[in-house]
C-alpha cells in the first residue's frame, strides 16, 4: 500500500513540474498587436462607383473640314489654347477662290444682259401703247397690232429670263463663297487643342457620321470636365443630385477632390455580360482643379448619403464576423460585441459596447490574434486628428 501512495506522489510531482514548465519555460510569448484608440469623429454612410468612372468633357469637339483638300495652314498646336472663331486649318483654296471671281464675272455678264433685255421690252412696250392709239383711229390694221403686242410680250419674258439668269448668277456666288468659307476649320468654342491629325502638305477629308475617318482637331472645353460613374443598382433610390461626392483620381493618389452630383441617369444600364448600373454624374466644384485634368483619366467617385459628426468609430477592417472586436485587456485579449450605427469603408460607428479610449486590436492578419491569447501592445493608433471625412482621402479601387 506504501508502495502505491509513492508512485501516486512521483505522478503528481511529475504532472505538476509539467504543468509549471508549460505555464513558465514552454509558455507561448505574448502575441504582439496594433490597437486603435477608440476617439470621436466624422463617420458618413457613403456609395462608391461598382466599376472605374471616367473623367469626360461636356464639350467637346472632334472635327474635320467640311470639304477634302490639302492643308495649307494649320494655326494651333496640341495643349494650345484657342478662342471661339479662332483659324486652326485652311485648305488650299486656290479654285475655290477662281470658282468665286468667275461667279462674280457671271453675275456683271448676266446683270448687263438683263439690262439690255429689259430696255428692248420697254422700247416694245412703248411702241405697242402709240400702235394702239393708231389702231383706235383705224390707222393701222388689227393684224399689225397683234404682231406688235406679240412682240412685246416676248421682250418682256426675255427681260424676265435674264433677271431670273442673274439671280442665279448671284446664288452662284453665295455658294462658291459657302464652299470657300468651308476651307477653313475654326474653333467651335473656347477650349484647349487635345490632339492634331494632320500636317501641312497632306490631304484631309471630311468625317461624316458612321464613317470611321479619323477627325483632324480634338477641341476640348475644360471648363465642362466632369466624371462619369456607374453605381449598382441597388443603389439607384437613394442617389439624388444635389449630394456631396469625393473623387480620386489615379493621376493625384495622395488627393481628393470635392464634388456634388449633377445627374443620375433614368434609367439603368442592362447590357450583355455586366451588372446592371446606374450612371451617376459628378461636377468638381473647384474650377480651378478641372484645368489640370484630361478626359478619359480613371477616377473613383464616393457619394456621401448621410454623415454623424462627433461619434464614437473604430476603423471598419477592425470589425468581425457578427458585429464583434477584440479589446486589449489586462495583457489578453477579449472578445466584445458591439452595436453600429454608419459604416463606410473607412470607419464604423459605435454605438454600444466600446467606450472612449478603449484599444480594439486592429492587426486582425494572424491566426494567434484571437480572443483568449495572451499580448502584447506593439504599436498604438490614435482616431484623433484622423478625420478624413471632409476631403482628405478617398477610396481605392
Amino acid at each position: 500500500m506504501r508502495r502505491w501512495w509513492k508512485r501516486l506522489a512521483i505522478v503528481a510531482a511529475l504532472v505538476a513540474a509539467g504543468i509549471a514548465l508549460r505555464l513558465t519555460v514552454f509558455r507561448p510569448a505574448p502575441v504582439p498587436v496594433t490597437v486603435y484608440r477608440l476617439a470621436r469623429g466624422t463617420v458618413e454612410e457613403t456609395v462608391t462607383n461598382s466599376k472605374a468612372g471616367t473623367v469626360k468633357a461636356r464639350r467637346r469637339a472632334k472635327i474635320s473640314p467640311e470639304i477634302g483638300g490639302r492643308v495649307a495652314f494649320i494655326g494651333f498646336r496640341p495643349g494650345a489654347r484657342v478662342r471661339k472663331g479662332d483659324v486652326l486649318l485652311r485648305i488650299s483654296d486656290s479654285d475655290l477662290k477662281a470658282s468665286l471671281a468667275l461667279a462674280r464675272q457671271d453675275l456683271a455678264t448676266a446683270q448687263a444682259s438683263a439690262r439690255e433685255a429689259c430696255l428692248s421690252a420697254d422700247l416694245a412696250r412703248r411702241d405697242l401703247e402709240r400702235n394702239r392709239d393708231l389702231q383706235d383711229q383705224r390707222i393701222i390694221s388689227a393684224e399689225i397690232l397683234d404682231r406688235l403686242e406679240s412682240q412685246s410680250a416676248a421682250a418682256t419674258a426675255r427681260c424676265e429670263a435674264v433677271r431670273a439668269a442673274a439671280e442665279r448668277a448671284q446664288a452662284s456666288i453665295e455658294l462658291a463663297a459657302a464652299n470657300l468659307a468651308k476651307s477653313v476649320l475654326r474653333a467651335p468654342f473656347d477650349g484647349i487643342v487635345a490632339d492634331l491629325d494632320a500636317e501641312v502638305g497632306e490631304w484631309v477629308s471630311p468625317s461624316p457620321p458612321a464613317v470611321p475617318i479619323p477627325p483632324v482637331f480634338d477641341i476640348i472645353d475644360p471648363s465642362s470636365i466632369y466624371v462619369s460613374a456607374p453605381l449598382d443598382e441597388v443603389d439607384a433610390g437613394r442617389i439624388v443630385p444635389g449630394l456631396s461626392a469625393r473623387v480620386t483620381l489615379d493621376p493625384f493618389p495622395d488627393r481628393s477632390f470635392e464634388g456634388r452630383v449633377t445627374r443620375v441617369a433614368p434609367y439603368v444600364q442592362d447590357r450583355e455580360e455586366q451588372n446592371r448600373t446606374l450612371e451617376v454624374e459628378v461636377d468638381f466644384l473647384d474650377a480651378a482643379t478641372t484645368r489640370a485634368l484630361l478626359p478619359g483619366t480613371s477616377a473613383d467617385v464616393e457619394i456621401i448619403l448621410n454623415a454623424e459628426a462627433n461619434v464614437l468609430r473604430v476603423p471598419t477592417y477592425a470589425l468581425l464576423e457578427g458585429d464583434r472586436v477584440l479589446v486589449f485587456n489586462d495583457g489578453h485579449l477579449a472578445d466584445r460585441k458591439v452595436r453600429t450605427g454608419l459604416r463606410n469603408w473607412e470607419y464604423t460607428e459605435i454605438e454600444e459596447g466600446l467606450l472612449e479610449g478603449d484599444p480594439v486590436v486592429v492587426s486582425l492578419d494572424r491566426e494567434e490574434v484571437k480572443a483568449g491569447a495572451r499580448a502584447t501592445i506593439k504599436d498604438e493608433q490614435s482616431g484623433a486628428g484622423r478625420d478624413r471625412g471632409r476631403g482628405e482621402g478617398g477610396p481605392g479601387k
